[in-house]
C-alpha cells in the first residue's frame, strides 16, 4: 500500500469541520506542512454542510448561522492547498492511527466509494483528532417507523440536499439545536406544529455566570426564539414524544409532560398529528480512533463520555492532540477555538491570551448547557419490553431487561455479548446510550456526572474496513 501525497507531514487533521479546518488553516499559516483527511467530499463537517454544485443552490449560507466563519477558512484552505503547504484529501475514512515506529504516526484510511475504493496511508509527527459527534437517540414506541429522523438529520437534508423530511414536521428531543433544527426547517417550507423539549430552560437559572460571560449564546437563544414566533411554532418544555403511530410511515406522535427524572406524567398525554419526527437528544462525541489509540476519556455533565485534553489540546498520548465536540460538546464557536489552539500547541508556540479565554468562557456555557439538557434517569419508563432498542439486531428492551433481571448483566458490554445488542452496522452508535441506561452503568441512568474514566469502548478499527486493506497492511515488526 502506497501512502498518499506528502507522506511526512507535521500534521495529519483527521476531519474537516469546524475545528480540523481552523486547525489545518493556522497551522499552515504558522508554517507547518499539514495533510487533511476528511470523511467528507467537501470541507465544513455536519455543521456547516452544504448543497452540492450540481444542486444549483443560489445562497446556501441562507440556512447556516456564521456561514463567514467558515466561508474565509475554507477560502484560506484552498490557498494553502495551492501553495502546496495543505494537502487536501476528500473522501478519505481514517479507520486506525499507528505510531510508525519512529516518532510519529501512520493513519490509515479507506478512501473513495465503490469500485473507485482503495486503501490510503499518511505519516505525520503529530495527530490531531477533530472528529466531532453523532445524534444521541433514546428509543421510544415507534421510533423505527419511516418519518422518523433525527434532529440532525433532518437539518442535513435541507442544508445538504435541499429536501424535506416531510411537510408537517414535529421537533422533539432535548438541547439547543432543536431550535435550530426547527428554524431551518421552517424557514425552508416545512410546518412545524411543535418543538417538544423535554429539559426545562429554568435549568440554566443555575449557571448565571456562564450565562453572563457569553451574552452571543444569549443573542442566539433571542434569534431562535423570534423564529419560532415569526412561523409560529410552539414551544412545550418539559414534555416529551412518547410514542409515535403510523402504519407505512408516521401519521402522529404522542406527546406528554415529564416530572424531574422524565417520567410521563399520567393523563397528560396527547396526539400531535404529522408527517415527519425530527427526534434528537444532544450530541455524543465520536471518540473511536481516540480510545483506540488508549486516550483518556472522562464522563460529562450530560452523560456522555469525553477526552482528557489540558490547555494545549494534547490527549493523554503524546503526539496525539484533539478539538472540537471530542474534548465535550460545546458548539462550533468553541470548535473554531479549540483548532486554532492546537495548531499553536503543535507548532511549538505559545497559546494567545484572547484563543485562551475564548476556550475558558465558551467551555464554562458549554458545561452549563450539557448538565441543563442531561437526560433524566426516568426516560427508559418510555419502554414498553417489546419496544426495540437495538435497530440492526432487532433487540428489544424485554431481552436488555431480562439479562440485567435474571442473567446478571451489570454493564453494556455484559448485555452485548448476551443480546447481540449494539453488534450490527452502526456498531452501537445508535442504542448504545439507550443499552448502557438499561444496564444501570450510564450518567443516564443515575451515575455521577463526573466520573473520571468514563465507558468509552477501545476497538481497533473506526469504521467499516474491507478485508483486502488488512490483508495489504505490511508486518507489525516492519
Amino acid at each position: 500500500m502506497e501512502p498518499a501525497a506528502d507522506p511526512v507531514a507535521d500534521l495529519a487533521v483527521v476531519g474537516a469541520g469546524p475545528a480540523g479546518l481552523a486547525a489545518a488553516v493556522t497551522a499552515a499559516d504558522l508554517g507547518l506542512r499539514v495533510t487533511v483527511l476528511d470523511a467528507g467530499e467537501r470541507p465544513g463537517g455536519q455543521y456547516y454542510r452544504h448543497p452540492a454544485p450540481g444542486l444549483g443552490a443560489v445562497r446556501p449560507e441562507a440556512l447556516h448561522h456564521d456561514w463567514q466563519a467558515f466561508a474565509t477558512r475554507e477560502a484560506a484552505l484552498r490557498d494553502h492547498e495551492s501553495a502546496g503547504r495543505v494537502t487536501y484529501l476528500p473522501g478519505h475514512h481514517v479507520w486506525t492511527v499507528v505510531p510508525d515506529g519512529g516518532a510519529g504516526w501512520t493513519l490509515h484510511a479507506v478512501a473513495g466509494h465503490g469500485p473507485e475504493e482503495r486503501a490510503a496511508a499518511v505519516r505525520a509527527r503529530a495527530v490531531l483528532i477533530a472528529t466531532g459527534a453523532y445524534e444521541r437517540q433514546l428509543p421510544f414506541p415507534g421510533w423505527t417507523l419511516p418519518g422518523v429522523i433525527g434532529a440532525g438529520g433532518a437539518q442535513a437534508m435541507v442544508k445538504g440536499g435541499l429536501v424535506l423530511p416531510g411537510k408537517r414536521v414535529v421537533v422533539a428531543g432535548s438541547g439547543p439545536l432543536l431550535l435550530a433544527v426547527a428554524g431551518t426547517l421552517a424557514a425552508a417550507g416545512a410546518t412545524v406544529p411543535a418543538v417538544v423539549e423535554a429539559a426545562s430552560y429554568l435549568a440554566y437559572a443555575g449557571h448565571v455566570p456562564a450565562l453572563l460571560r457569553n451574552p452571543g449564546k444569549l443573542t442566539e437563544a433571542v434569534t431562535f426564539g423570534g423564529a419560532l414566533l415569526r412561523h409560529r411554532v410552539r414551544l412545550l418544555t418539559r414534555q416529551a414524544v412518547v410514542e409515535a403511530h403510523g402504519t407505512g410511515r408516521v401519521e402522529a406522535v404522542t406527546v406528554a409532560r415529564l416530572d424531574r427524572d422524565w417520567r410521563p406524567l399520567p393523563g397528560t398525554a396527547r396526539r400531535i398529528p404529522c408527517d415527519a419526527l425530527a427526534v434528537g437528544h444532544g450530541l455524543v462525541p465520536q471518540l473511536e480512533l481516540a480510545t483506540g489509540l488508549g486516550c483518556a476519556t472522562v464522563r460529562g455533565p450530560d452523560g456522555t463520555a469525553a477526552l482528557v485534553l489540558d490547555a494545549g489540546q494534547r490527549t493523554s498520548v503524546p503526539g496525539i492532540w484533539s478539538a472540537g465536540e471530542t474534548g465535550g460538546i460545546g458548539g462550533a464557536g468553541l470548535a473554531l477555538v479549540e483548532g486554532e489552539i492546537a495548531a499553536h500547541t503543535v507548532a511549538g508556540r505559545p497559546v494567545p491570551g484572547a484563543l485562551a479565554r475564548d476556550r475558558a468562557r465558551l467551555r464554562a456555557f458549554a458545561r452549563a448547557m450539557a448538565a441543563a439538557h442531561r437526560p433524566g434517569p426516568g426516560w427508559t419508563d418510555w419502554l414498553g419490553d417489546e419496544d426495540l432498542v437495538c435497530r440492526c439486531e432487532e433487540v428489544p428492551a424485554g431481552r436488555i431487561r431480562e439479562a440485567v433481571r435474571d442473567l446478571g448483566a451489570r454493564d453494556a458490554r455484559t448485555v452485548k455479548l448476551l443480546t447481540r445488542s449494539g453488534m450490527g452496522w452502526c456498531q452501537g452508535r445508535m442504542c448504545g446510550p439507550a443499552v448502557s441506561a438499561l444496564a444501570g452503568e450510564s450518567a443516564l441512568a443515575g451515575e455521577s456526572p463526573l466520573s473520571p474514566g468514563a465507558a468509552a469502548e477501545r476497538r481497533p478499527l473506526s469504521c467499516p474496513v474491507p478485508l483486502r486493506h488488512l490483508a495489504e497492511l505490511p508486518p507489525a515488526d516492519g
